[in-house]
């Protein structure tokens, strides 16, 4: 098993087919399927898609999308996980833990500020095993400004998970805490 990184729109195509493939699975839409040639999110966000593969067949995957945010008058550079999926048949073997830490550590490889993403309330403490922290109280506004899509609107059961990379980051922890921040990540991909 290995874990290959390639940016959203260059995922070689026999893999980009299972990624699709697995997401339908996970997140049936009303179509006939994912397109073949289909691209996940807005490329303004840097999608880097990262694929736990065995033998040629994709058992994991995940997108860190990433975008410079302003937060207490600072500018920081972001990063988000996105649409972690796991096949069906591959699930409860750890497959999304280990995705959801490499993540984590290539996010720190990229020189991001820091991590943080939104995550169904269930899901925490699988994040928290993979090295990630809870924001209490936290709410990540997504869409745009015009557009507004924030993370705690009504009928969603979301929380935010973050890390701390830089000094800087790290230095203005307790701001990201109990607060809203404006992540706008646009239309396409709404929040991360």
């Amino acid at each position: 098993m290995q874990i290959l990184s390639f940016p959203e729109e260059a995922t070689p195509s026999e893999l980009r087919v299972q990624v699709l493939e697995i997401q339908h699975q996970a997140w049936p839409s009303d179509g006939d399927g994912p397109s073949r040639s289909a691209l996940t999110h807005d490329p303004e966000l840097r999608p880097l898609s990262m694929l736990l593969v065995d033998g040629g067949s994709v058992l994991a995957a995940l997108d860190i999308l990433s975008k410079e945010i302003v937060h207490a008058g600072q500018r920081y550079a972001a990063g988000g996980v996105s649409t972690v999926v796991t096949r069906r048949e591959a699930r409860g073997f750890g497959h999304g833990r280990r995705l959801a830490a490499a993540a984590r550590k290539t996010m720190i490889a990229r020189n991001l500020d820091l991590g943080l993403f939104t995550c169904d309330r269930p899901l925490q403490a699988f994040y928290e095993s993979a090295g990630w922290h809870l924001l209490p109280g936290t709410v990540l506004i997504g869409g745009t400004p015009q557009a507004p899509f924030p993370s705690d609107q009504p009928g969603f059961d979301k929380v935010t998970m973050a890390d701390f990379f830089s000094a800087a980051s790290r230095h203005a922890q307790a701001s990201f805490q109990h607060t809203r921040i404006e992540l706008y990540p646009g239309e396409n991909d709404k929040l991360w």
